[in-house]
């Protein structure tokens, strides 16, 4: 039997009906002196502002997003633990750029390489770090190309854990901001981590090169990073009310020029856009006719919790319909797709996010799966 998909209005009182208002437009895009840079609302994950977004650059020390998010993977499997003294190699020791000055004659706890890779960006952390979870560099290194595909960083490859400059070392804003919001997201109890502002080892303390964290009291995150070649780079991340927005900055001209263009963008957001919650993870948004199972309905919803950003203003204009897969046939497994929550702003199209079994069906017994049968024969 061909496959049909048949179209529900969905009437929740999340969603208002459509307003007859005018639209509204947006003020002009700041101007950000940067090579590329992107703006990302980390609740519905939707960009809101780019240029270059996908376009290939050096990531510098951006990197340790990746070496961090590992380091904490790491902690969560129990590979290393927190309190844990780690051997510091000559490699490690000799690494270039900037370092937390670790001595190979020294173990570190992984604690104080965390707070070195992170506050100061220390290059011998990273190697320090990477060698004590992978056993090398080079094996770590391998781990971190494997994330990154997982997390659909679909233009990254890395090199070496640090961000020194390496012609094959390379990433982009986009894939940037999927790294960061997979931090905060992922492990919530070592992101406050990103907000210390200074870290003292071996008798030398370093200051956070954030200026965002002294600047504005709603930037809690994220790195810096630098090179020659690279400019000055920035990822920030800003909590205001219930609101989270991620900036990532790419090649600026200065340290300053990455904090202010950085502002820019977080300000530009907050100003112009909202955040709304749609839908709570397992709540039930349909309930769906299935054939040949041991229950007749279906009650269907979201794996995850659904937000949406929208230009100040617009979210009177937002409607939703539900595409259901018809027929469902049992059986059927919690989790699995069975439609799509279709948004439309003004009749256009906005977004789609797709609905799922909230509950297993199980096949029916013989006689009732004739009889659904015959029913769907005539249907």
């Amino acid at each position: 039997m061909m496959k049909k998909f048949l179209t529900f209005a969905l009437l929740f009182a999340v969603l208002p009906a459509l307003a007859s208002s005018p639209a509204i437009s947006l003020p002009p895009a700041p101007d950000i002196a940067a090579r590329s840079y992107i703006l990302v609302d980390f609740f519905s994950g939707q960009t809101l502002l780019q240029r270059g977004g996908d376009e290939r650059i050096e990531p510098a020390s951006l990197t340790k997003l990746m070496t961090a998010y590992l380091t904490f993977s790491a902690l969560r499997q129990g590979v290393i633990a927190s309190a844990q003294a780690l051997p510091v190699s000559e490699r490690a020791w000799r690494a270039e750029g900037s370092r937390m000055f670790i001595q190979p004659s020294t173990p570190v706890v992984v604690d104080d390489l965390i707070r070195g890779m992170i506050v100061q960006s220390g290059n011998d952390a990273c190697i320090a770090l990477a060698e004590g979870i992978a056993g090398s560099e080079e094996e770590f290194v391998r781990r971190m190309n494997l994330e990154a595909q997982r997390m659909g960083m679909k233009s990254t490859h890395f090199m070496n854990s640090t961000g020194l400059p390496n012609p094959q070392h390379y990433t982009t804003a986009r894939d940037l901001s999927l790294l960061a919001r997979a931090i905060i997201r992922d492990f919530p109890d070592y992101y406050p981590l990103y907000s210390q502002k200074e870290f003292k080892y071996n008798n030398i303390s370093q200051a956070n090169r954030n200026r965002l964290l002294w600047q504005d009291p709603t930037v809690d995150g994220m790195k810096t990073g630098h090179t020659e070649s690279a400019g000055f780079c920035l990822i920030a991340s800003a909590k205001r009310d219930t609101r989270r927005l991620l900036s990532v900055v790419l090649g600026t001209t200065s340290e300053s020029m990455r904090a202010s263009e950085s502002q820019k963008l977080l300000n530009y957001g907050f100003q112009n856009f909202d955040t709304h919650h749609l839908y709570q993870k397992g709540q039930v948004v349909s309930s769906l006719p299935v054939w040949k199972g041991s229950e007749n309905i279906l009650k269907a919803g979201v794996a995850q919790d659904v937000y949406v950003s929208l230009p100040k203003g617009q979210y009177a204009r937002l409607k939703a319909s539900l595409v259901s897969k018809q027929p469902l046939l049992a059986p059927l497994s919690a989790g699995q797709e069975v439609g799509t929550i279709r948004l439309m702003l003004d009749d256009k199209p906005y977004a789609d996010y797709p609905l799922v079994a909230l509950e297993g069906v199980a096949r029916a017994n013989f006689f009732k799966r004739s009889w659904d049968g015959v029913k769907l024969w005539f249907k």
